[in-house]
Formats: C-alpha cells, structure tokens, sequence
C-alpha cells in the first residue's frame, strides 16, 4: 500500500524538503500551505522527480481551513497515514519589546496549528487503524533561546502535547513523536530580522560539527520517525542540532 503524507507548511524550506524526501521514498504527498503558489510549486518539483503529490491552501491556525484542507486530502487520496506539522513562525526579539499581537501569532501557528491538526486527522488514523505523527518543535522548546520567549513556551508544548498524545494514542498502535531542530539553515531565519545579525556565526562556532542544519538534516530525521523502523517509538523527542544542545 502507497502510504498518504499530509505535510503543514511544505510550500518552501524545511516543509519542501521534507515533502520531496517523503515523495522519493514513495509517499503521496499533499502539499499544505498557506500560500498556494509555494504550495504549488512543491507539487511540480515532486511531479518533476516522478512523485505523486497534491497541493491545497491550509491555514493552520484555523480549525475550518484544517478540516477542509484534510477533506481535499481524502477526496485525493482516500487517507492520511502520515502527518508532520511542520508549519511554524517567528519573530525574534527580547520579550519585553514583544507584543500581544505577535504572541498571538506565535502561539496560534506553532502550537495551536498543531492541535487542530491532531484532532482532525488522529480519528481518521483510528478509523485506519494506521498512523504515524511527526511534530516539529525546537531545542527552544527544550532548553529556551534568547529573543524567542514566547517561540520556546509554544514550542515546548508542541513537546507536552506529543508525549500525552503519545499516551493516548497508543492504544490504536499510532506513534507520536517530536523532531526538535537546532539552527537551520531555512528561509524562515534569513527572515527574522536585525536581532539575529551576527548571531550566525556565533552559533556555527558553537555547533560541534560548525554548521547550521541543512533542511535535508531534517528531513531525513522526520522520515525515519514516520518509518515502519520506528514503530517502537512514541513519546519521543529527538533534537537535530549538529550538538549545540545534549539533552
């Protein structure tokens, strides 16, 4: 059977290169983004290489977008057997010069896009009787980063929530687990302003192997958790970050 991979925020960076590592490996794809014309262009890449894929406009911060993006799904494809929230968002800066408004934002992406796509799509992998879940966090989520306040807490639940769904999901023979990136080399953090100038470098000196992650580093993390290889593993958080953080 061709497994199906519903993939968030896989219109560019790591989320393309997760889709197009998931399509080699035989997976159909639906291409998930909030902006169809990345989305789009993920699908042709994997039609390019001979994959299957689908592309659909998902707005994970909205319950109704999810549920409509995860309908196209089974129309496509008849299922989901896969799901990797990889969207995110942030915006770097000290916390006492945040604002609501970007908590808000923050929050709605990186942990609550990843709640709305757990409850809708968990009860079709019960009714399967198949699933495999891969959420993304961050070594944020685990030993905090300065300028990323609010990123760190939503990310560490991203954490909390995996291990009780984990729990909860066993019973259907569903994994659940966590891929928590160190600095990656994405279009997300060229993008996040003038508080990150300068820290590149940094943090390459700090990284043991003297390189930000390339999103394929984290692509190929992802498809092993969401690999039959894997199916004794749930609960689990494993950092791709080159050993800037040992935890």
């Amino acid at each position: 059977m061709t497994r199906v991979a519903f993939i968030t925020g896989s219109g560019r960076g790591m989320g393309r290169e997760i889709a197009l590592t998931f399509a080699k490996k035989g997976y159909r794809i639906i291409v998930t983004d909030v902006n169809e014309d990345n989305a789009n262009e993920t699908v042709a890449l994997i039609q390019e290489s001979g994959g299957e894929a689908f592309a659909t406009v998902c707005d994970v911060t909205k319950l109704a977008s999810v549920e409509a993006a995860v309908n196209v799904a089974k129309e496509q494809f008849g299922q989901v057997d896969v799901l990797v929230n990889n969207a995110g968002w942030d915006k770097i800066e000290p916390f006492l010069k945040s604002e609501p408004a970007t908590w808000e934002t923050i929050m709605n992406i990186n942990l609550m896009g990843q709640i709305h796509t757990c409850k809708t799509i968990l009860p079709l992998m019960i009714e399967q009787g198949y699933g495999k879940v891969v959420n993304i966090a961050s070594d944020s989520g685990r030993v905090g980063s300065s300028g990323e306040a609010v990123y760190s807490a939503a990310k560490g639940g991203v954490i909390a929530l995996t291990k009780t769904l984990a729990r909860e999901m066993a019973r259907h023979k569903i994994n659940v687990n966590v891929i928590a990136p160190g600095p990656a080399d994405t279009p997300l953090f060229k993008e996040i302003g003038e508080y990150n100038q300068g820290i590149t470098e940094a943090l390459i000196k700090a990284i043991p192997f003297r390189r930000l992650a390339q999103p394929q580093d984290i692509a190929n993390a992802v498809a092993f958790l969401a690999s039959d290889e894997a199916e004794y593993i749930t609960g689990q958080t494993l950092s791709v970050n080159g050993g800037l953080a040992m935890v």
